[in-house]
């Protein structure tokens, strides 16, 4: 069946001219079918072409084709791809978290690339014109459906999928390696029997032989990883020296790097030939590298390939490894998960790997399979060779999973209270009824009648019948009883708890935490420590651990924030090492020792610190509201208490701010007196002062006029004062509270450009002197809040 003939509008879009047997079967019910569809074929069969073909079938109906793609790596790589699209006319839109998101451009896209956490923020927002776009959509392809039983993802996408089919009914057509329960997820989606296919590794275009190796251990773990590394490079050594290429996974960023710098020697050491060593065009070409060490690994044909390494640097391995040049590659899972880079020898030596969050962490099966289905080139090898590396203990349960593949499971009982509570929110669910109709949406409801006794491994026990509904209950009286929802006779209510939480995709335990504290900073003071103790505490963090060559690192960090006892001294180790990291944070200077699980949790940390600030606008006041925002300024950028103001300002980001507060200008206020003049003697060109300077006229600056305020009052005299607070500068949300002695008088939230607020005095006998204070906390800057007083005798 010839492209040309099947699409003949669409025909540039594919980059081969036939479609092969696989593509064939599924085509008439993808391409000429309305019914929902399903198909299982094992990695590297031709799945992507089976998608292209029902964005093709939705485009020609003018309708707008939603892709769901499991990593943002990969959405990236189709807005590369699909660039065929538009040179036919049609508009790609990636909307992911790294990108601002163009609600206009959004809402044109003929084909929009989304990852299932993007897709769920923006199916909860629908109703707002920034997210409007996602309920015009017709057809939704979903990438890798066995994403589904991923323990930290796969409840995402089913819930997404879930909304997504209720707000605006599109045709769904999802795509998987090879699963043994397709048919649960056929029932799911209600594909018919006629639209859902299976096709076994006899479509595979490259035979595949797939094993498990064991190793002998060492006395510690860094041996133990080198052990898997010789041994992998034992089996991959044959196909590299027979003119193949080897793709070994290992666990981390970090370890691809050491892993491509020891498998150089050993290349050495045995002497192994690789085509790229000698190759003068290949040293020329090296040079254009950003990544020092990856210049000098791949003119030996070894690279490495991970996240973090820049968009070119990725491309240029890529493209190597494609062409043969480099042999050995060392990679992260991120290979495995729909970039297109096979190899004869697939080798998975770590089947173990340390998540920030979650401390040591098995692979998931579905990683496994995933990696292993990248081994066989089709067009150049025979058959494809893949091993897993493992522990003696653990090899039998690989080979089992190898022999019978991995039953796709529901995974949202596992936090079925938040994703009920998150439709409750979104008013989708509006008394117990609703609540069976929703769960009758899921995957859930599915396994749990076709698997009553629970999943196979053990790892889930579903509810069936009667029994669903019994847990269902359960879980919605816990919601009214935790406040998140409130229930009215039959109806049920979202509470401001309930919309929080969902709304920053919190545990719910750590949103009453927050509620918690914000109530109490309603009644009295709370201080830094308060809030990134409570940070460090939340229920995300609960699985992190602190190894023992980091503890003492904590202790130093946490020892130099207070000079008497220890901070946080009651927290469990994982949740101290991430208090330590957000004060090494704030000073700007993280140990070495941390700083291998310092970013990851440093952005959950800022991610929980802007959920908190909006717990304090709801449940607290402007102090506590704005102490939390000054947190949150130097957790993100390491500067200063006294100069975290300067943050506030539009082009002050960490350097400049350090730079600024060097010279004496710790405030907004100070860079307006300052000047251009002042600004570039402080170090900034001129350009840049003039920007910087005209940022920080639009950020207020407080002045308090006290008027005829009285420096003493008769005792017993009574008299009422008014005291004007404004603005000299520009203008923002403000909260102005007045005490005496402490004692709370009034207090006020304005958007300040100038109010007015009228003291009391009396002459009382029980004190000589009355403190009058004004204080200004701006709840939405990082501004430090500003206070004057006046004292007043009472004679």
């Amino acid at each position: 069946m010839r492209v040309n003939e099947a699409v003949p509008d669409f025909a540039d879009v594919f980059p081969f001219e036939e479609f092969n047997r696989m593509q064939r079967a599924a085509l008439p019910a993808v391409l000429d079918s309305e019914e929902n569809v399903v198909v299982s074929a094992p990695t590297a069969s031709g799945k992507t072409a089976l998608a292209e073909l029902a964005i093709c079938r939705t485009l020609r109906s003018d309708g707008t084709a939603l892709f769901l793609a499991p990593l943002r790596a990969l959405t990236n790589e189709k807005e590369s791809e699909w660039e065929r699209f538009e040179d036919l006319g049609y508009s790609v839109y990636v909307v992911t978290g790294e990108r601002d998101l163009n609600p206009r451009r959004a809402e044109r896209a003929d084909v929009l690339v989304m990852t299932p956490e993007k897709a769920d923020s923006a199916t909860r927002k629908h109703d707002t014109a920034r997210h409007s776009f996602i309920t015009d959509v017709d057809c939704c392809i979903i990438d890798e459906v066995h994403l589904l039983d991923s323990d930290k993802r796969g409840s995402v996408l089913e819930v997404t999928v879930s909304r997504l089919r209720r707000l605006c009914a599109p045709r769904v057509v999802a795509l998987s390696a090879t699963m043994p329960n397709i048919e649960d997820v056929a029932g799911w989606l209600d594909a018919p029997e006629d639209c859902t296919f299976t096709f076994g590794e006899e479509y595979r275009p490259v035979p595949l032989h797939a094993g498990v190796e064991t190793y002998a251990h060492g006395e510690n773990p860094f041996q133990d990883k080198y052990r898997r590394l010789f041994r992998a490079m034992d089996l991959a050594q044959p196909h590299v020296e027979d003119g193949g290429q080897a793709l070994v996974f290992v666990s981390s960023r970090q370890d691809t790097v050491r892993a491509a710098e020891k498998a150089r020697d050993v290349v050495a050491e045995r002497d192994i030939e690789m085509g790229a060593r000698g190759d003068y065009d290949m040293h020329s070409e090296a040079q254009d590298l950003n990544n020092d060490t990856l210049r000098q690994s791949v003119v030996d044909g070894v690279a490495f390939h991970h996240a973090g390494l820049s968009r070119e640097d990725k491309d240029r391995v890529e493209a190597w490894f494609r062409d043969g040049t480099v042999q050995l590659l060392f990679s992260t899972s991120t290979l495995a998960w729909g970039v297109n880079l096979p190899a004869r020898c697939v080798v998975i030596r770590d089947t173990k790997l340390h998540d920030p969050l979650e401390g040591e962490v098995d692979m998931s099966p579905l990683d496994v399979l995933q990696m292993l289905g990248r081994a066989g080139r089709p067009g150049y090898d025979d058959a494809g060779y893949a091993y897993v590396v493992s522990d003696g203990a653990d090899a039998q349960k690989y080979r089992t999973l190898l022999r019978e593949g991995k039953e796709i499971e529901s995974r949202l009982a596992e936090d079925l209270d938040a994703h009920l509570n998150a439709e409750v929110a979104l008013g989708y669910v509006r008394e117990m009824d609703d609540v069976m109709e929703w769960l009758e949406t899921t995957f859930y409801y599915v396994r749990a009648q076709s698997a009553p006794d629970g999943a196979t491994d053990g790892s889930i026990d579903y509810p069936f019948g009667g029994n669903l509904r019994t847990r269902a209950r359960g879980t919605l009286d816990s919601l009214v009883a935790d406040g998140f929802v409130e229930e009215d006779g039959l109806r049920l209510r979202p509470t401001p708890l309930g919309r929080l939480a969902s709304k920053f995709y919190m545990r719910l335990d750590t949103a009453r935490e927050f509620a918690d504290l914000a109530e109490r900073a309603a009644e009295r003071p709370i201080d830094e420590g308060d809030v990134l103790r409570t940070v460090a505490a939340a229920a995300e963090f609960d699985s992190v651990s602190a190894r023992k060559s980091e503890r003492d690192a904590v202790e130093s960090v946490l020892g130099q924030s207070f000079a008497t006892d220890a901070e946080g001294e009651d927290l469990e180790p994982g949740n101290r090492k991430v208090l330590a990291i957000c004060r090494a944070a704030m000073r700007g200077s993280t140990p070495g020792e941390l700083q291998s699980d310092a970013w990851v949790i440093r952005q959950n940390v800022l991610r929980l610190l802007a959920a908190l600030h909006a717990f304090a606008r709801e449940f607290a006041d402007a102090r506590a509201a704005n102490l939390v925002r000054r947190v949150e300024a130097r957790v993100e950028t390491g500067i200063s208490g006294d100069a975290v103001g300067l943050t506030a300002v539009d082009g002050v980001a960490r350097g400049r701010a350090g730079k600024l507060a060097a010279e004496g200008l710790t405030t907004p206020a100070d860079l307006v007196a300052a000047g251009v003049e002042g600004l570039v003697d402080a170090g900034l060109s001129e350009g840049v002062a003039e920007r910087v300077l005209r940022n920080a006229r639009d950020l207020p600056v407080v002045a308090v006029d006290w008027g005829d305020f009285p420096d003493s009052i008769a005792l017993g005299e009574r008299a009422m004062c008014p005291v004007t607070v404004r603005s000299t500068a520009g203008s923002a949300r403000a909260g102005v509270r007045v005490t005496v002695n402490g004692r709370e008088m009034s207090s006020s939230e304005t958007h300040l450009g100038e109010t007015e607020t009228t003291v009391g005095l009396f002459g009382t006998s029980e004190t000589d002197e009355l403190t009058y204070r004004v204080t200004v906390a701006f709840p939405d800057l990082p501004l430090a809040p500003v206070a004057e007083s006046r004292t007043v005798r009472v004679d």
